[in-house]
């Protein structure tokens, strides 16, 4: 099937039949492949946080920021699960990303996994959708193909997570081994794990933030993976590197945002009213040709069957 006529079809909500899938996914790994674990990004661009399946936000992001190819997108991580539309969500990424590889970038997420997708959606979905476990096969492979982080213009750091008191430099991150199952520990996993602390209560999950950054420095995440890092080790980081900021997603922000550290660290977060319920509001993260950021606060479009 065409390329452009494939983007149509997820554009439009349409199931990609198995045989497409499998096909596309072993596209995109090629495209990945030539991409380091560090992606460099130009601004201007627009920084997207967890999206988690929920079809109708992401193309009411769309509609606020423009589309492919007309603007340059940065992914965070956690495509799938929670939501209802996790297979059209993450295939009309996919898909972007084969035809425009140069103008979105997919970092991966701590849900871009097999043991963590079996668990919360995304395989039952798939199941579901299209009566076997293939389609899962095919895009899951595909996960482990994806960047663990970008920095735009020099100047701020992309990631899923947070930082890992085993990273120190960007450098140390282009040398990982990304091509395999999210670990349960060490600086991979850190990457899409770790939070910044204190924290913010998150809803509708089992972490419940904890911890507090008297010291700054690293300490045990209640989420039982990765770490809690704190502003004496963000700032260490960002002045090792020549950075300026840290921008990251993976915990629900109820005002679809949250600005930590004294402007050390942003939260983004993409997902209105996660999981149908949770009431939030969502934004992205637009990033000007002189690196000033501005968050688009919106609303949720789609509020369940």
């Amino acid at each position: 099937m065409h390329l452009d006529a494939c983007i149509a079809l997820c554009y439009e909500r349409k199931l990609l039949s198995e045989s497409v899938v499998r096909e596309l996914c072993e596209k995109a790994k090629e495209v990945l492949l030539k991409e380091g674990n560090v992606q460099t990004v130009a601004a201007p661009c627009t920084v997207v946080g967890d999206v988690h399946g929920q079809f109708y936000d992401v193309l009411e992001i769309f509609k606020i920021t423009g589309k492919c190819p007309d603007v340059n997108f940065v992914f965070l991580g956690d495509y799938v699960d929670r939501g209802f539309y996790s297979v059209e969500t993450i295939m009309l990424l996919i898909c972007l990303k084969i035809r425009w590889p140069h103008r979105i970038t997919l970092i991966r997420g701590n849900h871009e996994s097999r043991a963590v997708t079996q668990t919360y959606g995304f395989y039952a979905e798939c199941m579901r959708k299209y009566g076997s476990s293939n389609v899962w096969t095919y895009i899951t492979d595909l996960f482990d193909y994806l960047v663990l982080a970008a920095v735009i213009e020099e100047s701020i750091f992309c990631v899923h997570g947070g930082l890992s008191p085993s990273i120190h430099t960007i450098d140390q991150i282009k040398i990982i081994d990304r091509f395999k199952e999210l670990p349960h520990e060490g600086p991979m996993a850190d990457l899409v794990w770790s939070d910044p602390a204190p924290n913010t209560h998150i809803q509708n999950q089992r972490f419940t933030g904890g911890g507090d950054d008297t010291k700054g420095d690293f300490q045990i995440s209640p989420r039982g993976a990765g770490y809690l890092f704190g502003k004496q080790v963000t700032r260490q980081f960002l002045d090792t590197n020549g950075l300026g900021h840290i921008c990251r997603a993976h915990q629900l922000c109820m005002e679809g945002y949250q600005i930590l550290f004294d402007d050390l660290v942003s939260t983004v977060w993409s997902a209105p009213n996660y999981c149908y319920r949770a009431g939030n509001l969502a934004s992205v993260l637009q990033i000007g040709p002189e690196l000033d950021r501005f968050f688009n606060v919106f609303g949720p479009k789609f509020e369940g069957l």
